[in-house]
């Protein structure tokens, strides 16, 4: 029976895509549907076909997957953010480590790499753990104010102030926004006639330290928001709050944050600890959403450098310096590379307040620095440490980093099939890996973070 779009069929879901869709097979033909599980029996609809596969949506569970758990968000959902919140949590662990583990080997070629991982590093308590919010503000159909999250794969704004893996003050602010914005008759943005002031509320939240940032992105200037010091005085009660600021964007872009920020009131950062390293965090710094698992990933990377205080150790793609200075607690030398100039200027104050005069941070390429620096100096690392975006690293990188020959790389990867790819020419080129640590950083997303140590070695990967 050949398929046609719209035709409702009753479907076993299989298996999970990467990006958490169910998919299931009718008559050999597989379908993928979003918010299922393996295991379910579903009715769905189907939406789009192509030549060897199709789209189908959720009509209705039929017979529920027994690793199915009712999403405690009542927007999960219609919502583009928890993508797996239907999956119990154990099964989401399961999940990310059998992605990191089915990219190894597929894209790397690890056939054995189950016995370097180790169990999945997850949450005690996987809810509110974000220290950090973006909040579009826009209107819904009935013209009222409103702030949440795009839907799925859309610019709708989902209403919701109670999101449940952000922190939970978050909602109490949002309150507070809407209700001054009301009051003043202050607009909210309208991103398709480009009109309206409000476009998001960006919030970040020191969950050691407990200070507290609100920033409104205005499609204008400051003084656009009329009687901002009754929002001022809402804000501040706010026990924690520490730093209001207004950031202007008047770009016709997704990009939430333009470049110039205005502090309102308190401080212009906010600061935070990941273990016993502090940070100084502005509206445009990088730093990782989760701190506790954070300090995890950092503790596993720093425990697979295996620094004993003499060794010389690279860090590529350092950002603010986050994991630099969790290195050098432990290292003779620390040299980070970041091609972002405020990251590096952040860095290189976060080394200061921390009073870490064992680090020096470079900007540029690190496919560019890092070669430069080795031809001038010589100085050969004893460890490498690589966190590269979901792109992965550079080719020339990759063969500057086996050329300098490090005892070990510890690589920390966002992304399991560029981690894989990189992996695979590492051990071309004389290294092996050791051991693989699978953290469970975004709970509920289908994301996952992982840190795999590499050692010098002859070693050479089993064909596919």
């Amino acid at each position: 029976m050949e398929l046609k779009k719209n035709q409702e069929i009753l479907l076993t879901i299989e298996d999970f895509t990467k990006e958490g869709e169910g998919l299931g097979k009718y008559q050999g033909f597989p379908l993928f549907v979003k918010d299922t599980v393996i295991g379910d029996v579903a009715k769905v609809s189907v939406t789009k076909l192509k030549k060897n596969y199709g789209y189908a949506r959720l009509v209705e569970i039929i017979e529920p997957s027994p690793d199915r758990v009712i999403p405690p968000c009542p927007v999960a959902r219609q919502c583009g953010g928890c993508k797996i919140q239907q999956l119990s949590y154990e099964k989401q662990k399961e999940f990310k480590w059998n992605q990191v583990a089915n990219c190894m080997k597929r894209i790397g070629g690890f056939a054995d790499i189950e016995s370097k991982m180790e169990p999945v590093y997850g949450m005690e308590e996987p809810w509110h753990y974000r220290n950090k919010a973006q909040f579009p503000i826009g209107k819904d159909k009935e013209g009222n104010l409103v702030a949440g999250f795009y839907a799925g794969r859309t610019h709708s704004i989902v209403p919701n102030t109670n999101c449940l893996i952000q922190a939970k003050v978050n909602q109490q602010i949002l309150e507070t926004v809407l209700s001054y914005m009301k009051a003043n008759h202050i607009s909210s943005y309208d991103e398709t006639s480009h009109t309206g002031l409000v476009r998001h509320v960006l919030t970040r939240v020191g969950f050691t330290t407990g200070e507290i940032m609100v920033c409104l992105i205005l499609n204008g200037k400051k003084e656009q928001l009329k009687n901002v010091s009754a929002l001022i005085n809402e804000l501040k009660t706010i026990p924690g709050m520490t730093s209001i600021i207004v950031n202007t964007n008047k770009e016709k872009t997704n990009k939430i944050l333009g470049p110039v920020c205005q502090t309102l009131w308190g401080k212009d950062y906010i600061e935070d600890y990941i273990g016993n390293v502090r940070y100084q965090i502005g509206p445009l710094s990088f730093f990782q959403v989760n701190p506790s698992q954070t300090k995890v990933l950092y503790s596993k990377a720093l425990e697979y450098a295996d620094l004993k205080g003499q060794e010389v150790v690279w860090d590529l793609y350092c950002g603010i310096g986050t994991i630099s200075l969790f290195l050098a607690q432990k290292a003779k030398q620390v040299y980070g590379v970041e091609i972002i100039k405020e990251a590096i200027d952040d860095a290189r104050n976060n080394a200061r307040i921390n009073e870490m005069d064992n680090v020096t941070f470079y900007v540029g390429k690190a496919e560019e620095i890092v070669p430069a620096q080795y031809e001038k100096t010589g100085i050969r690392p004893d460890v490498i440490v690589v966190d590269p975006p979901r792109k992965g690293c550079e080719a020339s990188l990759l063969h500057t980093m086996t050329q300098m020959q490090p005892e070990r790389i510890v690589y920390v990867s966002c992304d399991p099939g560029t981690l894989a790819r990189d992996c695979k020419i590492l051990c071309e080129e004389g290294y092996e890996i050791k051991k693989v640590a699978v953290v469970d950083q975004f709970s509920h997303s289908v994301h996952v973070e992982s840190v795999v140590l590499l050692s010098k070695s002859s070693f050479t990967i089993n064909e596919k």
